[in-house]
């Protein structure tokens, strides 16, 4: 009998309190609740771990020992489980070699494709610059001699050798060579000459001038002179005029290394030259030459394609005038060369002679303002001089740039090294121009219409440009047999990433740059791609960075995997994907310890019924999200203003983002918000406040940034990189905590320091497990062990740390609080209290204060950088910036997260968000919808303004979706 359900019996993983659960295969099942509830403990640390668990337990004990073993997690048994399949966030690489293409594998058939029907092309250029592009073919010996016997019958030809191909020189030894091998005449320069009379003068060669020996020469031997005739034959059937041409062309192409002219004379008592080659090389440049085509060639990743200047990474990093020049209100006198300070701060006084001697032998004064030199000077400073400048002003100089890289390659001195990096920035290859291939390959082309691509301009594509190329790709009769099977992989592949809405994604952007939901859906995407059945796919919030009107084919996606046999667990709280599930599940009723219970489960139908749940609360408006019935009257003189945005897709944009309220950037996936916000607006304004020397995007100026005095920046990267760091350590309540303990009396008595209380150095902690509290045993082909450390018992700390208590608790006891707890047991101490009131304010009253850093979701990571400056006194006129700060909460969560936003703007302080939940999108007070689609497409604001004035716009996608979230008009 067939298995219809996955049972669980006795999960207790984590916060999770023996949960019973049976859940039907073969659905499209949505797990939900509040953060921190234990919904992704169910999904990933229990039934998937337990399938993974399986599968590892299947293989021999020889095969596990290579491979990562999982724990088992705390569950009594679970049942009817599929090989699972599990497709998190923060599985994206931040390789830089991993790209879109990479990732899914289209790379891997584009390069078979050009090495099987791509046409190499001569990369020759010229003096004038211009690239010479002749075909590039290989051509056997049989080839050439059937093609000079498809003349015309009585048409008159030679062979040619051609020896010398436009070599300067007198070339004496060329001609003797010729004369012992036997051959009567030569072609030189394009006249045919005895060679028995050449040898006989006295200088042995026809350049008898020093201008000729100066010049550039063509020398070809004479191999045979032949009349074409078809019909005649010898005895043996054979026609002997195709053995002597046969026989010619041979040894054209061993004496000339694999080339041979064949001329033919014409009606004009001309002749007209073919030059053919048996190794794919350039007939008219031989020096442009390849090996076979191989798919290595077209790989950026191995030596034998790469681009010999970058490695393959299509960017170098180099020393950047713009960093050197941070501040060109200042002089030279002044140290507006920032490297050549002492310090950073003087002029170095080595570096000051230098200047005022630059400055005496170029005419210039040292008190003028850099921005005011003219930019001849400004050239020779950081550049050099040329031979042009050196006659001009009868003086040498080495120029900034170089000397700071002659100084970053010759130092021992790390730390110069490190200060010195500070000054370099990453810039597109000029060998390669960041296609990240060396010439030849570049140089390969394949032929659509009337244009001809290579697989640099094929990358550049966005998903969707490519589905379009490779759907009207035609090639010749030959080239579509072979490539047939190459282009029916790479158009499926294409095509699943349309289905999930990543068509405006380039196939060569960086799989580091991606949102953790695009990665999550590429690597679905590819999942799809392989048409497996019968399994458990495991994803976690497929739907962020996805806007609405992208929803649905997602969900189509989804629902297609269960259609053939599949099932799918998702942890959502996209309305949406909810809406669409086939069973529902919810995880709470809070979270923490107040969780880790099923609340509701069942159908969709029965679910939406349920009393219980707070899910089914929102979803059948018992509860909501109030619009504000007011906004926040902004003042648009005082903006910041982004000028000329021009990075990536965005269309020369001007943004100007009103101060002290919630303006909200809006839009479709790949509109354009990242980069407007993040890679301009953010880094400009830090470059500007904090004088940093992260490049900003491309653009013309920010304005503005006089009426803020602080940036933040709150991200979902990870607050820590290791278990050592976590909540306590990231907010510095813990350095508070770890004074107040030093405060007790015995800590006086004994003399004990903050330090004695930090697990991260010797002298308090345990140094059995070194602070850890856990060892790591490996077990070979079974998993690695974490074991409690037998000496502290997992406390982390030595037995005298541990005797020092506040109020009847250790520093241990502490760390393995809540911050609910927490908050409760320090309420005394103001400091403390505040930066645990931001914590539970942002809803993670339930996370502990030790909590490692890497066990927190991405949301949880951002909650606490928000937290942490929550708890700092505010200016009243700093700027926030958050990226998606709704990913991982449930409705009840965002409800807290805008009421933290509006206290952060009712301080007279300005929020900008990138989002795409129309609950915090409705309590913004201002908006900027970027579009109208994504990529190419994208790139400029469709509409500005009130949540009211975008619901009314017809082009707004974001429109559209907001209109049926808005009640009736309100006070503007």
């Amino acid at each position: 009998m067939a298995l219809t359900e996955i049972s669980i019996r006795g999960a207790r993983e984590h916060n999770l309190k023996g949960i019973d659960l049976d859940i039907p295969r073969d659905q499209l099942v949505v797990i939900t609740g509040l953060s921190g509830s234990g919904k992704s403990t169910l999904a990933f640390d229990t039934i998937y771990a337990e399938g993974q668990r399986k599968y590892m337990e299947s293989m021999s004990a020889y095969a596990r020992q290579f491979l990562d073993q999982l724990q088992k997690p705390d569950v009594e048994s679970v049942e009817g489980l599929p090989p699972t399949i599990a497709i998190e966030q923060r599985g994206s690489s931040h390789n830089p070699r991993s790209t879109v293409a990479t990732t899914t594998e289209i790379y891997d058939y584009l390069r078979l494709l050009f090495a099987r029907v791509g046409q190499p092309r001569c990369w020759h250029v010229d003096e004038k610059g211009k690239e010479c592009g002749t075909p590039i073919e290989s051509q056997s010996a049989t080839q050439i001699v059937d093609h000079v016997m498809g003349l015309p019958e009585g048409s008159k030809l030679m062979v040619l050798s051609p020896v010398i191909r436009g070599k300067k020189g007198h070339h004496k030894e060329v001609f003797e060579g010729m004369v012992r091998q036997g051959f009567v005449r030569a072609r030189v320069n394009g006249e045919v000459m005895d060679l028995r009379e050449i040898a006989k003068t006295k200088a042995g060669t026809p350049f008898t001038t020093k201008t000729q020996r100066y010049q550039k020469h063509t020398v070809e031997a004479v191999v045979d002179r032949i009349v074409v005739q078809h019909g005649e034959t010898d005895e043996d059937g054979n026609n002997p005029v195709r053995t002597r041409v046969a026989d010619s062309i041979e040894l054209s192409l061993k004496l000339a290394e694999g080339l041979a002219v064949v001329t033919v004379a014409n009606e004009e008592g001309g002749w007209d030259d073919t030059l053919f080659s048996e190794k794919y090389a350039c007939p008219i440049h031989p020096e442009c030459s390849l090996e076979d085509l191989e798919p290595r060639l077209f790989s950026f990743n191995s030596p034998y394609g790469a681009c010999p200047s970058c490695s393959g990474l299509g960017t170098v990093f180099e020393f950047d005038a713009e960093l050197v020049v941070a501040d060109p209100e200042l002089s030279l006198s002044e140290g507006a060369i920032e490297p050549w300070r002492k310090n950073g701060k003087r002029m170095n006084i080595f570096y000051n002679r230098i200047i005022r001697k630059f400055c005496k032998e170029f005419e210039v004064s040292p008190q003028t303002p850099w921005k005011k030199l003219p930019k001849p000077i400004r050239r020779i400073m950081m550049e050099g001089t040329t031979t042009r400048d050196e006659t001009k002003y009868g003086s040498h100089f080495e120029g900034v740039l170089p000397n700071l890289q002659r100084r970053f390659e010759t130092t021992d001195s790390e730390f110069v090294k490190q200060r010195l990096s500070s000054y370099l920035s990453e810039s597109a290859c000029e060998t390669c121009g960041g296609a990240r291939l060396r010439t030849e390959a570049l140089h390969v082309f394949i032929a659509s219409g009337k244009k001809e691509y290579n697989i640099n301009d094929v990358v550049n594509m966005t998903i969707e440009e490519a589905s379009d190329f490779f759907g009207r790709l035609r090639l010749s009769a030959e080239g579509e047999q072979i490539a047939e099977p190459i282009v029916k992989e790479i158009r499926a592949r294409l095509g699943f990433m349309l289905s999930v809405g990543l068509g405006y994604l380039n196939l060569s952007r960086n799989t580091g740059t991606l949102s953790g939901g695009e990665s999550q859906r590429i690597r679905l995407a590819t999942q799809v791609g392989s048409g497996l059945v019968g399994c458990c796919y495991v994803l976690d919030e497929p739907t962020i960075g996805l806007h609405q009107r992208d929803n649905d084919r997602l969900i189509k996606t989804l629902r297609h995997l269960t259609d053939i046999g599949n099932t799918v667990l998702v942890v959502e709280h996209d309305e949406d994907t909810i809406r669409a599930a086939d069973y529902l599940i919810d995880v709470g009723p809070g979270p923490g310890r107040h969780g880790g219970t099923i609340t509701a489960h069942g159908p969709r139908k029965k679910f939406l019924r349920d009393k219980k749940s707070l899910t089914a609360k929102y979803l059948r408006g018992d509860e909501e999200i109030p619009t504000p019935t007011e906004r926040r009257s902004l003042d648009h003189k005082q903006c910041l203003t982004v000028k000329g945005a021009r990075q990536n897709n965005l269309q020369d944009v001007t943004a100007a983002f009103p101060l002290g309220g919630i303006v909200t950037v809006t839009g479709v996936s790949g509109s354009g918000k990242s980069t407007l916000v993040n890679q301009i607006l953010l880094k400009a304004a830090k470059r500007s406040l904090l004088g940093s020397r992260v490049k900003p995007g491309d653009h013309d100026k920010l304005t503005g940034v006089t009426n803020i005095d602080r940036t933040i920046e709150v991200d979902q990267s990870p607050i820590g990189r290791t278990p050592r760091s976590n909540p306590a350590t990231y907010t510095g309540v813990f350095d508070m905590i770890r004074d107040l303990f030093t405060k007790t009396k015995e800590a006086k008595i004994r003399g004990y320091k903050p330090g004695r209380f930090s697990f991260n150095v010797k002298g308090g902690r345990c140094e059995a497990c070194q602070g850890q509290g856990t060892k790591k045993i490996e077990m070979h082909f079974l998993p690695d062990v974490f074991v409690q450390c037998d000496v502290c018992k997992g406390k982390r700390y030595n037995r005298e740390t541990l005797e020092i208590t506040y109020r009847g608790k250790n520093i241990s006891d502490v760390l393995n609080m809540t911050v609910e707890e927490a908050l409760e047991f320090f309420d005394s101490f103001s400091d403390v209290k505040r930066l645990l009131t931001a914590l539970n304010d942002v809803g993670l009253s339930y996370v502990q204060l030790g909590q490692a850093s890497t066990t927190l979701s991405g949301g949880e990571a951002q909650r606490v950088k928000l937290a942490t400056e929550l708890g700092k006194r505010s200016t009243g006129h700093t700027l926030y910036v958050l990226d998606e700060p709704t990913t991982g909460l449930h409705f009840a969560d965002v409800k807290k997260l805008i009421s933290v936003l509006d206290r952060l703007a009712d301080g007279g302080n300005t929020v900008i968000l990138i989002e795409h939940n129309l609950d915090v999108i409705k309590c913004s007070d201002w908006l900027i919808d970027l579009g109208p689609e994504g990529g190419d497409r994208g790139g400029t604001i469709v509409v500005t303004g009130t949540p009211e004035d975008v619901a009314e716009h017809e082009a707004s996608y974001t429109g559209r979706f907001l209109k049926t979230h808005l009640p009736e008009p309100i006070t503007a």
